[in-house]
């Protein structure tokens, strides 16, 4: 595990278009997930610490942000073979028991990730209803892989200033989480 850091935002960058297949064999595009007033596209993975400490965070805030507009999307990019773990048929487990009510789709190819210029695993990126990029940070703090709860999250914050006002907060603090696992090209 290499612990990465997410690139200060690159306020009002545009979302890249991509179709990939779901946890429930569907093909999905941006379009299809862009909520009224934006999108969230997420790229986890189900074997990493960091995601594993803030899933339920991760839950909790995409359905809560549905009140606001705003959609979401999980995108796995990992390397399936050296990461079993992550593979297709546990991804299937992972929304599962995690109830997600977004999409959860897989990035073989990992032409998305490299698009987005994801690096780790949580990689937040919050869109307004332009698919302008106003938020690249993490979900909340973590101390020791626990989630500190003291009310409600970075992420969720971020996103439902998104909502109202099109942009998001100018002082942003990095995602952590265990980089990408590339594909040995």
């Amino acid at each position: 595990m290499s612990l990465t850091k997410t690139p200060i935002c690159d306020f009002g960058k545009k979302a890249d278009d991509f179709r990939l297949k779901s946890t429930e064999n569907k093909i999905v595009s941006l379009n299809e997930i862009k909520g009224e007033k934006g999108a969230l596209i997420m790229f986890i993975c189900n074997h990493c610490p960091y995601v594993k400490a803030v899933i339920k965070d991760i839950a909790e805030d995409c359905k809560k942000l549905e009140n606001f507009g705003i959609k979401s999307v999980a995108i796995c990019s990992n390397d399936q073979i050296n990461y079993p773990e992550d593979s297709f048929e546990n991804m299937i487990i992972f929304r599962k028991k995690h109830n997600f009510s977004f999409p959860y789709l897989i990035d073989d190819t990992q032409n998305v990730a490299k698009k987005y210029e994801a690096v780790c695993t949580p990689d937040f990126f919050g869109y307004n209803e332009n698919l302008e990029l106003q938020y690249r940070g993490r979900i909340r703090e973590l101390k020791e892989l626990k989630p500190v709860r003291n009310g409600e999250s970075d992420l969720y914050i971020a996103m439902k200033q998104i909502s109202e006002t099109g942009n998001g907060p100018k002082d942003q603090i990095p995602s952590m989480g265990c980089n990408i696992k590339w594909l040995n090209n």
